[in-house]
């Protein structure tokens, strides 16, 4: 007897016929199966996540909590501040996060009556206070900034739209969807892409959009620009001059500028507050872990009215480090043509920083402006050379100033930096007995060169020969 018969009232085709239709019917289904999740990922700027949903996840209000249990440093430089009527800088803020960790909303009164007109710390203290009475305000404020395109406005736009997600979940949607999409991945994408340098003071307020938008949509602003993002915190650290800076309160590192003058401590606290919230927001690469070892030292741990807020909110004591002493000493950004270069990691370190064609030296606690296409020698600091281009330019490369310790199997190089140059343009490049090689220069006219030569040698560099245009026949 057969294990498998057609149907009655149908031949063995027409059964075989529908055995194939249901075949690819389930074929089909399966498909429409595989296709769910697909459709499952797409995009959501609607936030289904509940309060406090800016910063405050559960597990930093525990860490929070959990040091002011320890009486920590931290925790009682901050709640001695704010609770001994300091004015502070941002006392929204401030009391908004102090009855986070306390518990008390009564600190809410004080934190609406300080929050001011600021669109970012009102949307703080409105989520943070479930503070109803300031809905109104955020909105039209919010609104009022729809123009404005720059990180800081866009930032503070998104937390409105985070910290009104549930009042107005449409309007809420609209907004989120315009930063993400049509702001951050239509212009400041390829902005950053194209070289074009992000502002280091609003390095904070995007790192605050970065936490905000993973946080309440689940999407990672970082992943069409991660090259960006991979080398941002041994920019950041290399880009501050080596010693440190007396302050009132704490001692700062300064990011270096180029105006005259005396330092800008808001600004230096505010690029600690941007490495704190880089290594919350990121904690394995090895660079983060490098930064984290930058930030334990306590004699930078702000306890200023302004910086202490950050210092508490963003600082984990409990995340290990690695020394920051093995990052390389030369950071040349070929998307925006600027070049940071130390002699080593200590305080005493020479800095040197070219960025728009403007030179920059930091030696023995000063720091002076250089014309580097004046020098008629290369400046050396450290294993790196700096050449001012005039061309056509021959020089002698290798070990021509210092000679290097003799390290056994591992290759020392130096690099040559030659500077002066058109921005994105070809020359040729003749190393002693070699080929004459093509290399482009970079968006600020820099051309890079290693040795790794234990001998000198000649470097020729000119414009390359444009050949002559044949005569059609």
């Amino acid at each position: 007897m057969a294990l498998w018969q057609p149907a009655p009232g149908l031949r063995c085709c027409d059964t075989l016929e529908g055995l194939i239709r249901r075949i690819l019917s389930g074929f089909a289904l399966f498909a429409l199966t595989l296709s769910i999740p697909v459709v499952a990922q797409e995009e959501e700027f609607r936030v289904y996540t509940e309060s406090p949903r800016l910063f405050l996840r559960s597990q930093r209000l525990r860490l929070l909590k959990r040091e002011k249990q320890r009486e920590s440093l931290r925790w009682m430089q901050f709640e001695n501040l704010v609770l001994g009527r300091t004015a502070m800088a941002e006392g929204g803020f401030a009391f908004a996060l102090l009855s986070q960790v306390l518990e008390k909303p009564e600190y809410c009164q004080e934190a609406v009556k300080q929050a001011g007109e600021d669109l970012r710390q009102l949307s703080i203290v409105f989520d943070w206070c479930d503070a109803q009475p300031l809905a109104g305000s955020i909105r039209e404020k919010a609104d009022a900034l729809g123009s404005v395109r720059d990180i800081s406005s866009m930032r503070s736009r998104a937390l409105a739209a985070i910290a009104l997600s549930e009042k107005e979940p449409d309007w809420s949607e609209s907004v989120l969807k315009d930063v993400v999409q049509r702001w951050w991945r239509h212009e400041m994408v390829p902005a950053i892409r194209e070289g074009k340098p992000v502002p280091r003071e609003d390095f904070y307020a995007l790192f605050e959009l970065l936490h905000a938008v993973k946080d309440n949509l689940n999407i990672d602003l970082r992943d069409p620009v991660q090259g960006f993002f991979r080398d941002l915190p041994v920019f950041h650290m290399i880009s501050h001059y080596p010693a440190s800076y007396p302050g009132a309160e704490n001692e700062f590192r300064i990011p270096y500028y180029q105006h005259d003058g005396e330092p800008d401590l808001k600004i230096a606290a505010l690029s600690r507050a941007a490495e704190l919230a880089m290594v919350a927001f990121d904690s394995n690469p090895v660079e983060s872990q490098a930064m984290q070892s930058w930030l334990l030292q306590d004699r930078y741990l702000m306890r200023g009215p302004f910086g202490v807020v950050y210092e508490f909110l963003w600082a984990n004591p409990y995340q290990p480090g690695i020394t920051y002493h093995f990052l390389p000493n030369v950071f040349h950004d070929r998307r925006s043509g600027r070049l940071f270069i130390r002699s080593s990691w200590e305080e005493d370190a020479t800095f040197f920083c070219y960025d728009k064609k403007i030179g920059q030296v930091f030696e023995a606690g000063k720091r002076a402006d250089v014309n580097v296409l004046e020098q008629t020698k290369p400046v050396r600091i450290g294993a790196a050379t700096i050449v001012a281009a005039r061309l056509p330019l021959q020089f002698d490369a290798g070990y021509t100033l210092d000679q290097p310790k003799d390290d056994g199997e591992k290759t020392v190089e130096e690099t040559w930096f030659l500077v002066g140059l058109q921005p994105g343009s070809p020359y040729s490049v003749e190393p002693e007995d070699q080929e004459m090689n093509e290399m482009i220069s970079d968006a600020g006219g820099i051309i890079s060169l290693s040795f790794p030569l234990p001998r000198k040698m000649q470097i020729r560099v000119q414009e390359p020969l444009v050949p002559e245009a044949t005569s059609q026949k």
